[in-house]
């Protein structure tokens, strides 16, 4: 895993656009080329407490989830990446980069190397839910993105990690 000084963090800030809500305050982060592929994803994780981790792509629609934050860390293959709906920013994401999405934030596959692969976790293994942008489901989680708290730890870095440098709440 690289050192912290030695990485290259991309920030994303979308809006709101009547879908997907994306977040009020937090950022989405990507780390570039922070994981190496002999280190151990998944511990790294644990030891940070990003839990209910899972391995496998990202899926094919634009969805987000309400009552958790997510990581993504590419552990195979290269893919470009719609962030924050339909009229988001569309990210290549390649082996070894790290994206931390705040609660509400869209994101959608939008075509990958057959080898794509990632694997992911939430905070404290939070249940995370499926939202697609319904207005029917809209108010609920609207609030429920403004209750998420911060993490404890950044997922690579723990307590002192880059993640505390850029989200910080207003309230």
């Amino acid at each position: 895993m690289r050192k912290m000084d030695n990485v290259e963090i991309k920030t994303l800030k979308c809006k709101d656009d009547g879908s997907i809500p994306n977040h009020p305050e937090l950022e989405l982060l990507i780390y570039k080329h922070a994981v190496d592929p002999e280190d151990d994803i998944k511990s790294i994780l644990s030891e940070n407490r990003w839990l209910g981790i899972w391995e496998n792509g990202i899926a094919p629609f634009h969805h987000y989830h309400s009552n958790s934050h997510e990581v993504l860390i590419v552990t195979g293959g290269s893919a470009e990446v719609q962030f924050g709906g339909e009229h988001g920013e569309k990210i290549q994401l390649e082996k070894g980069d790290v994206a931390i999405l705040p609660a509400g934030f869209g994101h959608k596959k939008l075509n990958a190397d057959d080898d794509f692969t990632v694997i992911g976790a939430y905070p404290e293994g939070k249940e995370y839910d499926f939202c697609y942008g319904r207005p029917a489901e809209r108010p609920e989680n609207l609030k429920n993105i403004k209750n998420v708290p911060l993490p404890e730890n950044d997922p690579l870095y723990g307590r002192e990690g880059l993640l505390f440098l850029y989200w910080k709440y207003n309230r």
